[in-house]
């Protein structure tokens, strides 16, 4: 995949300290290719205007470049329709909006079920529901092998559940949660579903229709795109029955001093000025995936992760948070090294890696760890770089061995 690497011009520079660059934090953020660094460029240095209000060539020419990359956000997930898709400026506030607006519709206290891998982003939204008295939460349990016990799921269900919010991907354990299962499951029982994509989206093929869910979003940064841009994709049953929690000027039709008449779709979720350029540049990421073989590229990957999992195991002397099935992130620890000197170790090495938590107190806390180190690929990596890392572990422990 030397093609695609060389499209990411952050690797061809070394850092301070004269080390190239291992960057195995993709889950955490992905580098950007060229091509949407100089959308961006483009953008603010020659078509740089506001949208959907004015009637001048230049705001003319953005509404219609932001309504393609709607339209490319729900190609990507396969939308009904791209009036399915709302932008948002990341994946964390669309489930905040959904979990307040969520929350309004609901008469009564009312349960919600999470699991015990979500990231904090898909469960503290839905804590302030709790937090204000409106609902209480209940979560599908972890298995010892770190696998999500989905066979849980049908006895925490009672008749106050309302909705489920899970991940599809897991950002410690790597594993692929079935939400399609999930769904249906839920929807047997009239019961909403919201899935997290923001891991799953950048590393696998997402079609929601199939899912079948309510909502699920996505981040722009994760999948080689710019910061400050995500997408919620809704049912248009929810696009339109839900009252969204931000309001302001573009997402209304009519407004008199006695009511307000909100705009149809998704422009009603999309109140103030919107990451216009993020917007326009997720777009280039995503053109990316498809010009470069999107199958080859996860492919790819797959099996580079595959590979440097074979090899933690084989060492005997690291355990690692994964059922046997990783994808995309690979979390562990390494004997008599804490994560966090671990990770500082490795970064003079030019290793970019993740300490700590990853957002996943409670799935930490249920195996006794304080934190964990995690490599995350993306397709820009490779075997040789992972042939490195085990080299600078193996000289990592020798010296701190030494130290001691």
């Amino acid at each position: 995949m030397k093609h695609i690497r060389d499209q990411f011009p952050i690797f061809k520079k070394m850092l301070p300290n004269g080390k190239p660059l291992v960057y195995f934090d993709s889950a955490n953020s992905s580098q950007k290719p060229q091509r949407v660094i100089d959308r961006l460029t483009k953008f603010y240095s020659e078509e740089y205007s506001s949208v959907g209000r004015s009637i001048h060539q230049l705001s003319i020419n953005a509404t219609e470049c932001l309504e393609q990359s709607r339209l490319t956000v729900a190609k990507f997930l396969n939308a009904g329709s791209e009036e399915e898709i709302i932008f948002t400026k990341s994946a964390t506030e669309a489930i905040n909006s959904i979990a307040e607006s969520f929350g309004r519709t609901q008469k009564k206290p009312y349960e919600i079920i999470c699991t015990e891998l979500e990231h904090h982003s898909n469960y503290l939204p839905w804590h302030l529901q709790r937090l204000q008295g409106k609902a209480s939460i209940k979560f599908i349990p972890l298995k010892d092998d770190y696998s999500l016990d989905i066979d849980k799921l049908e006895e925490l269900i009672t008749k106050k559940t309302k909705i489920i919010a899970i991940t599809q991907l897991s950002n410690v354990t790597g594993e692929i949660i079935d939400v399609k299962k999930v769904c249906e499951i839920a929807h047997k029982k009239g019961i909403a579903v919201f899935v997290d994509g923001t891991q799953a989206a950048p590393h696998m093929r997402v079609d929601v229709q199939d899912i079948d869910c309510d909502f699920y979003c996505i981040s722009g940064h994760k999948m080689y795109g710019p910061s400050g841009v995500g997408a919620l994709y809704a049912k248009k049953k929810w696009i339109d029955e839900l009252t969204p929690y931000m309001s302001g000027g573009g997402t209304v039709a009519k407004v008199t001093t006695d009511e307000v008449d909100y705009a149809p779709g998704p422009k009603k979720w999309e109140a103030g000025t919107h990451p216009i350029a993020e917007i326009i540049a997720l777009k280039e990421a995503i053109d990316f995936y498809y010009d470069n073989d999107f199958d080859a590229m996860l492919k790819y990957e797959h099996e580079l992760v595959q590979y440097a999992y074979k090899r933690m195991i084989d060492r005997g002397d690291m355990q690692v948070l994964c059922n046997g099935k990783p994808n995309a992130v690979l979390s562990f620890n390494l004997d008599g090294i804490h994560n966090s000197d671990l990770s500082m170790f490795l970064d003079q090495y030019g290793i970019a890696t993740r300490p700590g938590h990853h957002c996943t107190q409670i799935l930490h806390n249920k195996f006794g760890l304080s934190g964990s180190c995690r490599i995350s690929l993306g397709v820009y990596n490779t075997r040789e770089e992972l042939d490195y890392f085990f080299e600078c572990i193996d000289s990592i422990k020798k010296a701190v061995i030494k130290g001691k």
